[in-house]
């Protein structure tokens, strides 16, 4: 299981890198043709920048940066082997879309980390790449898990079933403490009601006769 997982991972480093050399092999930078009007088209764009061309010109921040996240990712995925599903594609997504623009960045570097990031993607408002899908594709995963307050691993799901039982347990202890107490008062009306009795009988037995019952008698 192991092994298909980082050749999943592989294989989508492939694919993105494939397309990003059939792209920097066919067309010029700025070149760009319409696939769907004006809402989707092929533009060839070098981004020194990241998503939006944000921090442009900030290579080495944009490359040790992300590395040290895909790092943290794969250290997480290696360490919550039985976290959820959604999770796990989460983690394989962001770490092949990390190292796909991780490798333009330094493959395509005319200096000290300063590599360009091949973008063709137009979506009108933004160019991206696929390694740009698996990491959009990721983050939505992540917020469908919080959102649906899924618990990420094996281990909280056993916990929140833990705390389940142990609600459950206490609610059970105060019921059966409640019938214990109506048992103990009912127990309690009945000996205070046999007790009245045996007084009563003793005082009517006990009564002697007055001196005008001895008179008429």
């Amino acid at each position: 299981m192991k092994k298909f997982r980082y050749l999943w991972i592989i294989g989508l480093i492939v694919c993105d890198q494939l397309l990003k050399l059939l792209i920097r092999r066919t067309m010029y930078v700025g070149e760009t043709f319409s696939v769907i009007g004006s809402i989707f088209s092929i533009t060839y764009v070098q981004n020194r920048g990241a998503a939006f061309s944000l921090f442009t010109g900030r290579g080495v921040f944009l490359t040790v940066v992300p590395f040290a996240a895909l790092l943290v990712a794969l250290w997480y995925m290696e360490r919550h082997k039985d976290a959820h599903f959604t999770l796990r594609l989460a983690l394989q997504l962001i770490i092949a879309g990390g190292f796909g623009n991780l490798i333009d960045r330094v493959a395509y570097a005319d200096g000290f980390l300063n590599g360009k990031v091949v973008d063709f993607l137009n979506y009108g408002w933004s160019v991206g790449n696929v390694a740009d899908i698996y990491l959009v594709m990721a983050g939505i995963g992540v917020v469908v898990l919080i959102v649906l307050d899924v618990p990420f691993s094996r281990k909280d799901l056993d916990r929140i079933e833990h705390l389940g039982e142990d609600a459950g347990d206490v609610a059970r202890d105060g019921e059966s403490d409640g019938t214990a107490d109506e048992s103990q008062d009912s127990s309690a009306m009945v000996q205070d009601a046999s007790s009245g009795s045996s007084r009563t009988e003793v005082t009517v037995s006990s009564r002697q006769p007055d001196d005008s019952e001895r008179s008429a008698s």
